[in-house]
């Protein structure tokens, strides 16, 4: 029964999904990071809000750990690139809250234009001062989005419906979509240039850090108002307290800081600063829904293989890994078979994929083939980190799809080439189910793999087959299928047999030393 901690406050309905799936939850919030790091060996899972910081040192603790799902957007608190190495995958719940978040934003820009805060303490002080507090009107005013994902887009929409003009930044925003949306696409500057009120909507990333800073400041328009419901390193803070001070900017509205719990702060007190305690995700609503979708998504990866809202891995529905099933299958055979036959460094990979394989899901299976040729060489590899692991030792990896005819269904290709040069071997699905070799190194071999397996190229020789036949019945090891290719009669040719236990070390050392034999490798499968 796979087990999962529950680290972070969240709503009871994780634990009760969790449980009604037949996953053995246990809760216990608030651990230290020292106690955390003691206890996560126990653990396939972990689930998490923003408070549980998921260090390097906790994930190389979490020996069993399979899953980090985060009850939310943001994973700053998470490394996702130790979890991406030790091959655990990393979810979150992008819309979870999407619309709660929205909505404290135009919450937090009403207060900003009409200096509600403000407004109300000094009128429960006793005071009345009416004339100080003039606020400005959002109609007609322009909008500029940073960030026009999900949340930036829910925004959009409400402020079109309050005759706002909408400005959005984005590089990953479509001009179809931006279309639809009904925004105007501009550049980072134009919208610093344009807009009457800025609103972030982006992940804290190394490109995003600190992108409000002085000298974007400088370039905004003077009595620009700022508000942030992202993430607090997006903004300097002593570079806004400074435009605060200035005049240069109105006001801001801030739900986020650098450091969080923010006790303390360089804009607290700062006139025109209106600041709320990371209050975006927080409504009845979207604790349940984020709560709910996590507890679902990690029992689905646990129990199925099913992949939802990964960070670090391409998404697998339940349906289809039943579908891809004996295409990964196929997949994995072919990587472990090239991998079990490299002896010299990994330069590139090329997989081709021809035939009714070409309509599908094709990521899963590249990084299947990645797992199955890497694990002969290296510890500890899955689909998670595979891709990852090939990049660090300069692997090249290329797909190609052809939906042209072929001589099978559906045919997979991998071509590996090491320091002694190219090497190809084909596979296909025999029944829609059964993998099977049809080629290797351009000869054709068709034959199905079993866990024991030799794997011999010799020149095509009178007398050969006879020989080895006799050198594995004399050792009692009983040859369970035997397929033969060859390129030419009398040219190099591929033997691939079946056997039913592993080769003694001695009786493959006189198979190796046999007339016309080049290669006699033992695989297992």
């Amino acid at each position: 029964m796979p087990k999962v901690l529950i680290a972070d406050k969240m709503s009871p309905r994780a634990a009760e999904i969790l449980r009604a799936r037949g996953i053995d939850v246990d809760v216990d919030v608030g651990l230290s990071a020292e106690d955390l790091i003691a206890r996560i060996g126990a653990y396939d899972g972990l689930a998490v809000r923003s408070a549980t910081k998921v260090t390097a040192p906790v994930i190389a603790a979490g020996s069993r750990l399979k899953v980090i799902g985060r009850a939310g957007i943001g994973v700053d608190n998470i490394d996702v690139a130790a979890a991406t190495q030790r091959g655990i995958v990393v979810m979150n719940t992008p819309g979870g809250n999407a619309i709660t978040t929205a909505e404290h934003t135009l919450a937090l820009m009403f207060a900003l234009a009409r200096r509600i805060p403000a407004a109300d303490r000094s009128t429960q002080a006793g005071k009345w001062e009416k004339s100080r507090f003039i606020g400005v009107e959002l109609t007609g005013k322009t909008l500029g989005i940073i960030g026009c994902g999900n949340i930036g887009a829910i925004v959009a929409e409400r402020a079109l419906g309050l005759r706002m003009r909408v400005v959005a930044y984005d590089p990953f925003l479509s001009p179809e979509r931006a279309q639809d949306l009904g925004v105007e696409k501009v550049s980072f500057d134009d919208l610093l240039a344009r807009a009457d009120f800025i609103t972030l909507h982006v992940p804290l990333t190394d490109q995003t850090r600190g992108m409000i800073d002085a000298a974007a400041l400088a370039r905004a328009k003077k009595g620009v108002r700022l508000i942030n419901c992202a993430r607090g390193g997006l903004v300097v803070e002593a570079d806004l307290k400074a435009a605060l001070e200035s005049g240069h900017v109105a006001g801001a509205a801030l739900d986020v800081f650098s450091e969080e719990p923010a006790y303390d702060n360089p804009l607290f007190g700062v006139e025109g600063v209106v600041a709320t305690p990371h209050l975006g995700a927080s409504t009845a609503e979207a604790q349940e829904k984020v709560a709910v979708q996590i507890a679902e998504q990690i029992a689905d990866y646990l129990l199925t293989g099913a992949v939802s809202n990964a960070l670090n891995m391409p998404s697998l529905s339940a349906e289809e890994s039943v579908r891809l099933g004996p295409y990964m299958r196929l997949c994995h055979l072919l990587g472990s078979f090239a991998g079990q036959l490299t002896r010299t460094g990994l330069k590139d990979v090329t997989i081709e994929y021809e035939g009714q394989v070409a309509g599908l899901n094709c990521r899963p299976l590249t990084q299947t083939i990645l797992t199955g040729l890497l694990s002969p060489m290296l510890d500890s590899v899955n689909m998670v980190n595979a891709p990852v692991l090939a990049r660090e030792r300069d692997i090249d990896v290329t797909e190609t799809k052809h939906e042209r005819d072929c001589d099978y269904q559906t045919l997979i290709r991998l071509t590996v080439t090491t320091e002694r040069g190219p090497r190809c071997v084909a596979g296909t699905l025999f029944g829609g189910s059964k993998p099977r070799i049809v080629e290797i190194k351009g000869i054709p071999v068709e034959a199905e793999l079993g866990p024991h397996m030799l794997y011999i190229t010799n020149e095509d020789k009178p007398g050969l087959i006879g020989a080895l036949g006799r050198i594995l019945g004399d050792a009692g090891v009983n040859i369970a299928t035997f397929h033969l290719g060859r390129a030419a009669p009398g040219a190099d040719a591929i033997a691939l047999l079946e056997v039913d236990e592993p080769i003694p070390p001695e009786v493959l050392e006189q198979v190796q030393a046999l007339p016309h034999i080049k290669q006699a490798i033992p695989l297992r499968f």
